[in-house]
């Protein structure tokens, strides 16, 4: 076997696992390879001005001092001062080794965290839509509509698997039907077009709600997007029920495009708290039939599973996953791996 390089050696035990978003980072901490995980409360990233800051306060609560970390956080990871999408917060790995006693930093990209989750997902921590599939090692995909659309693969080559990050929530999203042609022409657009993520994610929500009661010619009464999902769900008012089913209509299709891309025979999985809130929706007709509408492939769509992830952390239980089995994963680590 050729020698392990640099960037390949195993982090050392015990490992600081962290789920980095614009709003909450989630945080815990491993001691062993066949240990469970150990979480600590959600911090809230406006109460404190670094990262630092919070990993320090967080490990007081431990009994563990963390010789590693592996930080998954949404956007690309470059340099060695990382800015994070939607807060203040500024990663600096080598800072972390200097002031926090970490002496090994890795920091991957948030849906690959996601994708890394999906390699191993329990039955119990997932929900499917329509049939099921036993082919295991099949690619699979995932998507999450939060505060915006998470797109990314996971292949399975070389007794490894591969996690395939990108920007796959940014692909055009045209209109197809009459009522899509009435509702389109109220669509904000970036730049003259409308990607998924201007429709598929919580903003994306409001704005299609907001279409809909333009092409209807009535004031929208509705404001956040969970006003919207729950009125829909309750069925107490009209726009807002067609919103939601055009919101798991529009999913469906990108889904089924996203599946298309990867060949996911292992299924497409949907994570994020927006999934797990419209499940009922999710399980009507309306987003399997979008998903499986792809002549001249319909049949061959019909036999790709779709799954709702529930599991509350699944990032960190990804990154836990890589944690203890590295080799078992082909995770890129050139340029996002810091060492004392």
């Amino acid at each position: 076997m050729p020698e392990l390089n640099h960037s390949d050696a195993p982090q050392p035990f015990p490992i600081l696992i962290g789920d980095i978003g614009g709003t909450n980072a989630r945080f815990s901490i491993l001691a062993d390879a066949n240990s469970e995980q150990v979480h600590f409360p959600v911090v809230q990233t406006a109460n404190f001005e670094t990262i630092d800051d919070a990993i320090k306060l967080t490990l007081e609560k431990s009994k563990l001092q963390p010789r590693s970390a592996i930080l998954a956080m949404a956007g690309p990871v470059q340099g060695d001062e990382i800015p994070l999408t939607n807060c203040d917060w500024v990663i600096r790995p080598k800072t972390m080794i200097a002031n926090l006693g970490i002496e090994d930093v890795l920091i991957i990209n948030d849906f690959e965290a996601q994708a890394l989750a999906i390699a191993e997902v329990a039955d119990d921590h997932r929900e499917s839509i329509g049939e099921t599939s036993e082919n295991e090692t099949a690619s699979r995909a995932v998507l999450g509509p939060g505060t915006g659309l998470g797109v990314a693969g996971l292949i399975h080559t070389q007794h490894q698997w591969i996690p395939v990050p990108g920007e796959g929530g940014h692909i055009d999203l045209g209109p197809r039907s009459e009522r899509d042609l009435q509702i389109w022409p109220h669509l904000e657009t970036i730049e003259g077009r409308i990607s998924a993520e201007q429709v598929i994610c919580g903003r994306g929500l409001q704005n299609l709600y907001h279409a809909i009661c333009k092409a209807d010619g009535i004031e929208p009464s509705l404001k956040e997007p969970a006003d919207i999902t729950t009125h829909a769900l309750a069925g107490t008012d009209k726009q807002a029920e067609e919103t939601l089913t055009l919101f798991v209509t529009y999913l469906g299709r990108v889904a089924g495009d996203i599946a298309l891309i990867f060949m996911a025979r292992g299924g497409v999985y949907l994570s994020g708290g927006i999934s797990q809130k419209i499940l009922p929706a999710l399980q009507k007709p309306e987003f399997r039939d979008a998903f499986e509408d792809k002549a001249p492939h319909t049949e061959m769509m019909k036999t790709i599973p779709t799954h709702v992830v529930t599991h509350p952390l699944a990032a960190l239980s990804g990154l836990a996953s890589y944690a203890r089995k590295p080799a078992s994963f082909g995770l890129a680590t050139e340029g996002r791996r810091w060492r004392r």
